[in-house]
């Protein structure tokens, strides 16, 4: 499947210097010349890009997933997480899927690719895994908890709905679908086809 990697609204320009490497998130810095005529440092941050899975399992029902990881607040969120160096959307969704549910799925589908914020150079990648099965046992690292849980769509709109739930784009098409009949159509067809 080939992925077109979405642009930033505001891309960082090929004059940019990486100022701090960090484990995470690297800081450029950037002279830009302003309206009037002056300039300014502009900065912006680069990190790895993500991949997040709706995964719906052969009887239709949505896995989700309760997680904390050390020093964060628990939250809810779909499984998913930053794609390594050199790795592909898909196959990190797929790594990604099984590990944190031991789950794995051959039919798979993008969703959306968006770039959530013009100040990080980073893409998130939603797809949708369905005929999901339980292969493996849950892997995780020794600083995160990941329960799972599986919901019809009905609780997965509720489930999306909470205050704690991680993946915000995914909320917003909630919270659209729920005010107009054809978007929640649409969002029911692109998650149980």
């Amino acid at each position: 499947m080939h992925i077109e990697r979405p642009a930033s609204k505001q891309p960082m320009p090929e004059r940019a210097k990486l100022v701090f490497k960090g484990v995470l998130f690297d800081v450029y810095h950037w002279e830009q010349e302003l309206f009037n005529g002056k300039f300014r440092t502009f900065e912006k941050l680069k990190r790895n890009d993500a991949s997040v899975i709706i995964p719906v399992t052969d009887s239709g029902k949505v896995l989700v997933t309760y997680q904390e990881q050390s020093g964060r607040v628990p939250y809810t969120a779909l499984p998913g997480g930053h794609l390594d160096q050199g790795e592909e959307p898909l196959d990190a969704a797929k790594r990604e899927l099984l590990e944190e549910t031991g789950y794995t799925s051959e039919a798979w589908s993008l969703f959306d690719a968006i770039q959530p914020t013009s100040k990080i150079d980073w893409v998130i990648y939603f797809f949708v895994a369905r005929g999901c099965k339980k292969i493996a046992e849950v892997e995780v690292d020794g600083g995160e908890k990941i329960q799972t849980e599986e919901l019809n769509f009905e609780e997965f709109l509720e489930f999306a709905r909470r205050p704690d739930f991680a993946e915000r784009d995914i909320k917003f098409r909630v919270l659209e679908a729920l005010l107009d009949e054809h978007k929640m159509a649409d969002l029911k067809h692109k998650i149980l086809g």
